[in-house]
């Protein structure tokens, strides 16, 4: 059977999708590329049309991560004021909705523990992917007139994905809110970002 031009492509994309859900649900080390593949309705033997290994397949997996994670980002900001859409990205970042998107939030907290013992790709697009994130949350911090956006941006996501990281470890929902809930409310007072309307 022939296919177009971008079948590749989008078996490859629809293979890296399924791979990003697994490695933020399960961690890198637990998941198979078996399974990977089956749930993307592919063949285990397919597989090496598209990567060389797991490796190969968790390092670019790194890229689709964030990807999904700039297309939320500007779901959340695109066309609003810089103060309304950066509350709008502190809201949901902590929030309980995405606590509790172990499978499809941010790759920050999913997987910063899990880097140190993954290979050099993986941790060179990690490390790239927390970058383009950075730039984007600085470019919204610039936006608002803060001076240093670069270093904020930078101290705030630290600060979200520890946030998040916790409530995602206290069993006790109550508990676990109030974390959100004091980090967003310490947020929101150093950014001096407004309430929304």
């Amino acid at each position: 059977m022939r296919y177009d031009a971008g079948h590749k492509q989008r078996t490859r994309t629809k293979v890296l999708k399924e791979a990003a859900r697994a490695i933020r649900s399960d961690g890198p080390h637990r998941v198979g590329v078996a399974g990977i593949m089956a749930k993307a309705g592919l063949t285990h033997g397919g597989f090496y049309a598209h990567f060389d290994s797991k490796d190969d397949l968790v390092a670019a997996t790194m890229a689709q991560m964030f990807d999904e994670a700039l297309a939320t980002f500007d779901r959340l900001t695109l066309g609003k004021a810089p103060a309304v859409a950066l509350r709008a990205y502190v809201d949901f970042y902590l929030s309980p909705r995405h606590r509790d998107a172990h499978d499809t939030g941010c790759p920050l907290p999913a997987l910063s523990a899990d880097l140190p013992r993954l290979d050099q790709a993986a941790r060179t697009g990690f490390a790239q992917g927390i970058e383009r994130l950075t730039a984007a949350l600085a470019g919204l911090i610039a936006a608002f007139g803060h001076d240093a956006a670069a270093d904020v941006a930078s101290s705030a996501l630290a600060e979200m994905v520890g946030a998040i990281s916790l409530a995602r470890a206290i069993p006790d929902a109550k508990r676990s809110n109030a974390v959100l809930k004091r980090s967003r409310d310490a947020l929101t007072h150093r950014l001096r970002i407004i309430e929304k309307d």
